[in-house]
This record gives structure tokens, C-alpha cells and sequence, in this order.
């Protein structure tokens, strides 16, 4: 049976089935999976083993949703969630996790959430 949908969204997620098969979060490692719409970014960590979320955040997050204001969709923005999502994974004992890039470009607004959360602490 053939896929059906945007070519470019079918594209991504074999992108990110490839990399889903390398990437697991362990509970001494959780896995930082980031999701990108039109829009928002979002960046989750993730321990697979259990299939729980320790920490999430979002260009939607009150926290920095006045900062970011019309800037969401912009890699400022992306950076912003990337350290959002460092802090709070470290007031949770996290400091070390595995980059998910969600089956996206490392570029752009994936690499700034990454580059957020290597600023606020975090080693990949």
C-alpha cells in the first residue's frame, strides 16, 4: 500500500523512523525530541523506556510567550523554548540527554533549540 499525504511530510517521517532507531531515551539519558509547525516549536525530554515526559516547553509557554510575542515561528524563539525546556530538565537532575531532531534539517529553528539548551546547561 502506497503512503498518502504531503511528499514532504512522508519524506520527514522516514527521516525521523531512521533516526528514532539510533535514538533512545534511557532514565540516565532521556532523549530532547523537538517538533517544528508552521508556527510553534516544541521540545519535549522524554524517557522512552517508561514512555514519560520529564520537562516540556513551547513558543505557547506562558513563561515566555510575552517575550517571544510575534516572534514564535523565528529561530529567537526556538532558542528561547531550548533554553526553557534545559532549565527545566535541570531542576529535575537532568543534565545529560540525546538530541532528536524529529526527522528535520539540523538547521534553522531545530539547531537554535539545540544551541538553547547547550546554553542553559544541557550536554548532548
Amino acid at each position: 500500500m502506497r503512503a498518502r499525504g504531503n511528499p514532504r511530510e512522508i519524506a520527514r517521517r522516514r527521516r525521523h523512523l531512521r533516526v528514532r532507531r539510533k535514538v533512545f531515551g534511557t532514565a540516565e539519558r532521556p532523549r530532547l525530541s523537538v517538533f517544528r509547525s508552521s508556527k510553534h516549536i516544541y521540545a519535549q525530554v522524554i524517557v522512552d523506556e517508561t514512555g514519560t515526559t520529564l520537562a516540556a516547553a513551547s513558543t505557547l509557554d506562558p513563561e515566555i510567550r510575552e517575550q517571544v510575542g510575534k516572534a514564535h515561528g523565528t529561530v529567537e524563539g526556538a532558542r528561547m523554548v531550548g533554553q526553557l525546556v534545559a532549565k527545566r530538565a535541570i531542576n529535575k537532575g537532568i543534565e545529560r540527554v540525546v538530541f532528536d531532531r524529529g526527522g528535520y534539517l539540523y538547521h534553522g529553528r531545530v539547531a537554535a533549540v539545540a544551541e538553547g539548551a547547550r546554553e542553559a546547561g544541557l550536554k548532548f
